[in-house]
């Protein structure tokens, strides 16, 4: 979690978890083109407030994102509990992408063209990248994924998933054609 060295008032808590909530909707729903003031508005704040919280639209971006990181990570953490490699590839991929279907601010922040700002949220990327890595991993070792499958592969299918999500359920159709095309021969 991203955090200065002490921990928020309760109403700061309040007020962050506002512009975080308020800045989502906005960037899910106009993407980029939002401005910090309507966030705040939206937020029922004023613009100095968000700029106590979030130094421009880049630091709240990695903040919504690192949000979405936690909840994810806890899901790959069920996920690598599982005994069954395939099936804890398949919690993992399933549940990452139910997960981040409602969050469109998240999904636009990861398929935008513009890079996001790891730094602030680095320890919350690498914790889920190095579950990825060992749930891929066994599931090659076991052999139930294609040999040649490894952690990117996991994020281009997630990136494709992610980018006919909008209303329908495309995605899962794109997902099914995706496993199917990674799964191991029997």
């Amino acid at each position: 979690m991203t955090s200065s060295a002490r921990p928020l008032r309760a109403d700061a808590r309040r007020n962050r978890q506002a512009v975080l909530d308020a800045a989502g909707e906005l960037f899910a729903s106009r993407g980029d083109d939002v401005q910090m003031d309507e966030i705040a508005a939206k937020a029922g704040l004023g613009v100095g407030t968000l700029y106590r919280h979030f130094a421009d639209k880049s630091a709240l971006r990695t903040a919504i994102i690192g949000r979405r990181f936690e909840a994810v990570t806890d899901i790959a953490r069920q996920a690598e509990q599982l005994e069954d490699p395939w099936e804890a590839f398949e919690a993992l991929l399933h549940g990452y992408l139910a997960s981040v279907e409602p969050d469109a601010a998240f999904r636009f922040a990861i398929l935008s063209p513009q890079e996001p700002t790891w730094g602030d949220i680095d320890s919350e990327k690498n914790d889920f990248g190095a579950i990825i890595r060992r749930i891929v991993q066994r599931a090659v070792d076991a052999g139930r994924l294609r040999p040649d499958f490894g952690a990117d592969d996991f994020i281009l299918i997630t990136r494709g998933a992610m980018a006919n999500m909008g209303g329908r359920d495309d995605w899962r159709r794109h997902l099914l054609l995706q496993v199917e095309g990674i799964r191991a021969p029997a």
